[in-house]
């Protein structure tokens, strides 16, 4: 593909982002690599609703720009992108953005671990969050790092999301996936119980991956029961909540009973 094909399927990644209110203002990021030393990425400042051409810019494994006369400078958050160049050779494409389902999980510090849509155990498995960095600096690359090798989609705690792709449309599908799970996710905590898939369904699906061809570096999500109480409490150990677990199953199937009455 050319360099001008690639600028043309990041401005439209950039517009679903956008459509799709995964972005907000000049939220989010988006890169392709096209060689060993040279990657394309979005630039600063802009809505990644509304780019043209001018606004996707060349640089170099460092951060540099390699365009001599470039009117607008890449993101400064365009370090996590490097990294996962860096950390993972069969990375072509990096998609930073931040959907609403997603994010809230990263805030409330609840990671997608569980083994609960089949498409997103196939595709995504387990994701995790990252540890909150500053964005715009170095910290950020240091907290995803640990998570890179075994995950294509990573949580920003109380940032947003990640996903890597081998190539644009593989990376920016899997922020959709990702996004889509956790909606549903979010909807079912709603309702009071969140099914989780025993492990050897668990396990058959991870086997069809093969059968499927899909790439990408994935780590099998945690199968069994789990309440949404639990859920939360693992999540956040040091929570305040002075409700004890049993008190809480309490007013879930209070409600329950209610909503099926």
């Amino acid at each position: 593909m050319t360099i001008l094909n690639l600028k043309k399927q990041i401005i439209e990644v950039g517009r679903r982002l956008w459509q799709r209110g995964y972005v907000a203002a000049n939220d989010g990021n988006i890169s392709v690599r096209l060689s060993e030393n040279e990657i394309l990425t979005t630039v600063t400042g802009v809505s990644k609703g509304f780019m043209n051409e001018e606004m996707i810019v060349k640089i170099d494994m460092e951060g540099r720009s390699l365009e001599r006369h470039a009117k607008f400078k890449p993101s400064s958050e365009v370090k996590m992108h490097l990294e996962a160049y860096r950390q993972r050779p069969d990375v072509h494409a990096v998609v930073h953005a931040h959907p609403p389902y997603c994010t809230s999980f990263a805030v409330a510090g609840i990671p997608l671990d569980r083994c609960v849509l089949p498409e997103a155990i196939l595709i995504l498995g387990a994701v995790p969050i990252a540890e909150f960095g500053l964005p715009s600096t170095l910290e950020i690359p240091e907290k995803i790092r640990p998570h890179l090798q075994n995950s294509d989609a990573i949580l920003l705690a109380n940032h947003g999301a990640l996903t890597l792709g081998t190539d644009l449309m593989n990376a920016y599908f899997k922020m959709e996936t990702l996004e889509h799970a956790a909606h549903i996710v979010w909807n079912a905590i709603q309702l009071g119980n969140v099914n989780v898939l025993p492990e050897e369904v668990a396990a058959r699906l991870m086997a069809l991956r093969s059968n499927y061809n899909l790439s990408g570096k994935i780590t099998s999500c945690q199968a069994g029961p789990l309440t949404v109480s639990k859920m939360a409490r693992s999540a956040k150990a040091d929570s305040n909540n002075d409700l004890t677990e049993e008190q809480i199953e309490e007013i879930q199937q209070a409600i329950l009973k209610r909503l099926k009455k």
